[in-house]
């Protein structure tokens, strides 16, 4: 693989994330100047020749979602302008994901498509990102996405835990998928929480579907956000007779406390999002690195391999 061919740009929400990739690829990060103006817009100059490269541009849109969504679309505008080969959008977190559909006769936006559409006509070529919320968010863009699995690099952390006779469990419906994957992957039994969504900030479980009775529990979610819902989960698991539980997430927002009056014990998160310095500092918390899935995916898109292959 040509390192001079392509380049490897991060914007400023993970610097730290992008730099893995790039200590990962054996390539040094691309130079990009991204100022802020006094009235707050944002100026972005590419400082390195990218005529003729293949541009990637890391940004996850999570903690400043509407700033860090329009210093990409800032980015890619001027890569395309700079006559970029080709540009593809690395997202570890995909912004917006949860606003996916239309429920009923609500007059809501389905805002993931709009993100979509914004991609597309500032110049993107290509989607990277990593356990959407919503699978379908890859059929509301018209150039390809790829979408990675956290799985593997999660199931080598759980192994660490010491974890014997466990019981998988999505702590909601929405989580079946990925939960059910995770058990037959491991090998394990698989349970499931009812629970629906009041708004926002709020849920209401209901009942358990499996026995949990003297086993330890693993919830397993794509995203934790306030943590109401593994918190609700495993609430109900322990009422249930859950002996010890655990949780572990691609997506660690983290916008709540996850283990105040909480029978979770340990968490594991991903990368894709930085964790506040006082969540890093949490024993209760481990964050393994999804760097080498994307290091590995950008190098099989340039060397025109397949990205199933990766797993």
């Amino acid at each position: 693989m040509d390192s001079n061919s392509f380049i490897l740009f991060s914007g400023s929400s993970h610097p730290e994330l992008a730099k893995q990739i790039a200590n990962s690829l054996q390539v040094d990060l691309g130079k990009v100047s991204i100022s802020t103006f006094p009235d707050g817009e944002i100026g972005v100059e590419i400082l390195d020749n990218v005529r003729g490269r293949d541009a990637f541009v890391l940004q996850t849109i999570a903690r400043r979602p509407n700033h860090y969504l329009m210093e990409l679309l800032i980015l890619v505008d001027a890569l395309k302008r700079a006559s970029a080969r080709s540009i593809h959008v690395v997202i570890p977190y995909f912004g917006y994901a949860r606003q996916d559909r239309r429920e009923g006769s609500r007059r809501v936006p389905i805002t993931a498509k709009l993100v979509a559409n914004l991609l597309e006509t500032a110049g993107a070529d290509h989607g990277l990102t990593i356990d959407l919320h919503a699978e379908q968010i890859e059929g509301f863009f018209d150039i390809p996405v790829d979408n990675l699995f956290a799985r593997p690099v999660l199931q080598k952390a759980v192994e660490k835990f010491g974890l014997t006779d466990y019981v998988v469990v999505g702590p909601d419906l929405g989580s079946i998928k990925l939960a059910r994957a995770f058990a037959k992957d491991a090998k394990h039994e698989f349970g499931i929480v009812d629970k629906r969504r009041v708004d926002a900030g709020h849920v209401e479980a209901g009942a358990l579907i499996g026995n949990v009775k003297g086993k330890q529990v693993l919830l397993v979610d794509d995203m934790v956000s306030t943590g109401e819902t593994l918190k609700k989960a495993a609430r109900i698991c322990k009422s249930a007779g859950a002996r010890e539980i655990f949780a572990i997430a691609t997506h660690g927002l983290m916008e709540g406390d996850v283990f105040s009056g909480s029978a979770i014990e340990k968490m594991i998160v991903t990368n894709t999002v930085p964790l506040s310095q006082k969540l890093e500092k949490n024993p209760l918390i481990q964050v393994v690195s999804v760097a080498p899935l994307f290091s590995q995916a950008i190098e099989a898109i340039l060397t025109g391999q397949s990205i199933s292959s990766l797993y």
